[in-house]
């Protein structure tokens, strides 16, 4: 079970990652927040890198195209999930950007023509019932935590976590062909994490609203370390441990059950237990996301 129990801890990394993430990322504000993460990230990864010299893995043509999936994902889809985060707090965050699943499967089925069968139909059904859930009923009045609380307009929030999944999906879709020419995944990530990293100072450097929106203090620091560390470093490692001997399906399930775990890491945070429809959304999401893979 030591690949699933990798795969679970992956999952558990992101809940806590995002827990930590919410103070610095409203402090800093959602650009400079991502681009900070992806500078230490980048460092950590890029020395890996050197240290296994990996690089010659790695194609123009797979430079390219690892280039443009990290310009969907990194640069624009963590933008806009931390964006969200701002807005609607971790839990709500965690809930819509399980969609990236089913948006995945959906693209490939339009842009790589795979099969669609009845069980991933019934597993996108389920998610998305379970995200509605979660959306609509998924916290109660009396809950006044400023994790479940809502800043500015709800329909903005899920519209920039809708961003997010789908940038996601498809910078997934984008380096899923060059990942299988035999790609270092270190290196690959690499790539895609300093592009992100690359264009979001530059959109820093020319737009003055994405700049920093207060002084980095030690402690702040320090979380955004951390969150570096558990959600990028070490869990991005525990997936692709988990893959070696791990069935992708499997692998991918216990992965997507961040939503779920996170409710009881609210629940000792906040001292407030989540909502009824919080954790039938969340458990919805698990299991069509279940179906999803392992169809």
């Amino acid at each position: 079970m030591i690949y699933e129990l990798a795969a679970l801890s992956a999952a558990l990394c992101w809940a806590f990652a995002g827990i930590i993430s919410h103070g610095p990322s409203t402090r800093l504000g959602a650009v400079a927040f991502v681009q900070l993460r992806l500078v230490i990230v980048s460092v950590l990864f890029g020395a890996w890198v050197l240290f296994a010299g990996t690089w010659a893995t790695l194609s123009l043509n797979a430079t390219g195209g690892l280039i443009l999936s990290g310009i969907i994902g990194i640069f624009l889809g963590d933008w806009a999930l931390f964006a969200t985060m701002n807005r609607l707090g971790p839990r709500l965050t965690a809930i819509l950007f399980s969609l990236n699943a089913p948006m995945a499967v959906i693209l490939g089925w339009v842009v790589l023509d795979e099969r669609l069968k009845s069980f991933a139909i019934f597993g996108i059904g389920l998610t998305l019932i379970g995200v509605i859930l979660a959306v609509l009923f998924g916290r109660r009045a009396s809950q006044r935590h400023i994790f479940e609380t809502t800043h500015g307009r709800l329909e903005v929030g899920v519209a920039l976590g809708l961003i997010a999944a789908f940038c996601q999906a498809a910078a997934s879709l984008i380096a899923r062909p060059i990942m299988e020419t035999g790609v270092d995944p270190i290196a690959a990530s690499l790539v895609r994490l300093a592009t992100g990293a690359i264009a979001l100072s530059i959109l820093m450097l020319f737009v003055r609203s994405t700049r920093q929106q207060a002084p980095l203090d030690r402690r702040t620091l320090v979380v955004v370390v951390l969150s570096s560390l558990l959600a990028m470093a070490l869990g991005m490692t525990l997936v692709l441990f988990a893959l070696i001997g791990g069935e992708v399906g499997i692998v991918s399930t216990l992965t997507a059950t961040t939503p779920v775990l996170i409710l009881p890491l609210l629940w000792i945070t906040t001292r407030e237990r989540p909502a009824a429809g919080a954790f039938a959304g969340a458990v919805l999401v698990v299991i069509g996301t279940a179906f999803l893979f392992n169809r």
